[in-house]
This record gives C-alpha cells, sequence and structure tokens, in this order.
C-alpha cells in the first residue's frame, strides 16, 4: 500500500513561515529535520515530511489553487487545537472544524502565505 510521504509549500518571507511552522508543527510534536541549504526547512513526524521552502525555480512562490495539504489527528480536540494555533499564529480560517458526518471531522486554515491546510480526524466504525 502507497502512503504520502511528504508535503512541501513554498514561501516568499522565509523568516516568517518558519517561525510560523516551527510554532505550529512543534504544537503536535513535529521536529525540524533540516535545513535546505537553499533556503527553507523539512519537519518530521516520524511517518512523514513537511517542507517549507523558496521555490527552486527562483520565481516567486504562489499557492495552488485546488492544492492542500492534510493533517490526520488522533481525536477531533487535537484537531481542532492544531486548527486553533494556526490562527492564533496568523493564519486564515477556512473553516472550523465539526463533524462531517459519518465519524469524520474537518477544519481548514491557511498559512501566512495562504497555502491551504486541513486538520481531521476519522472515527473508524468498529
Amino acid at each position: 500500500m502507497a502512503h504520502t510521504g511528504y508535503f512541501t509549500v513554498g514561501t516568499n518571507d522565509l523568516d516568517k513561515a518558519l517561525a510560523f511552522y516551527d510554532e505550529l508543527l512543534g504544537s503536535a510534536g513535529w521536529q525540524k529535520m533540516f535545513d535546505n541549504p537553499r533556503g527553507g526547512r523539512v519537519y518530521s513526524n516520524g511517518a512523514s515530511l513537511f517542507g517549507v521552502m523558496r521555490p527552486f525555480d527562483g520565481n516567486d512562490a504562489t499557492i495552488g489553487n485546488g492544492t492542500m495539504c492534510g493533517f490526520s489527528f488522533e481525536s477531533p480536540e487535537k484537531a481542532a487545537a492544531f486548527h486553533a494555533k494556526a490562527l492564533e499564529l496568523g493564519g486564515a480560517n477556512e473553516g472550523d472544524p465539526s463533524d462531517r458526518g459519518n465519524g469524520a471531522t474537518f477544519g481548514y486554515c491557511r498559512d501566512l502565505d495562504g497555502n491551504k491546510l486541513c486538520v481531521y480526524h476519522f472515527t473508524m466504525a468498529g
């Protein structure tokens, strides 16, 4: 079975983006794995990677229309706490975490560059 291994977002203000993600991802147990020599950082939670960097082609970073990164949590409360932390750090709310039916909780926000993030939790029916 294949799993998503990593996701990256681009930024035009690396210092602000790294401060945002250091605190946001740190609140969920992610740690800095390494700094990219070209500018940026890669984080890990032990299973997946998340990167924040300047675009490789040297052009300005732009948000992807329809692009979104999802962060899975062990409970709806942890998903809501991550969402709240993103807003506390200056992110924009795109939809509060709520029950979307069938045991699924989803919430949405954007980082400081406008990249869309999703927080979610599935309660598996037994």
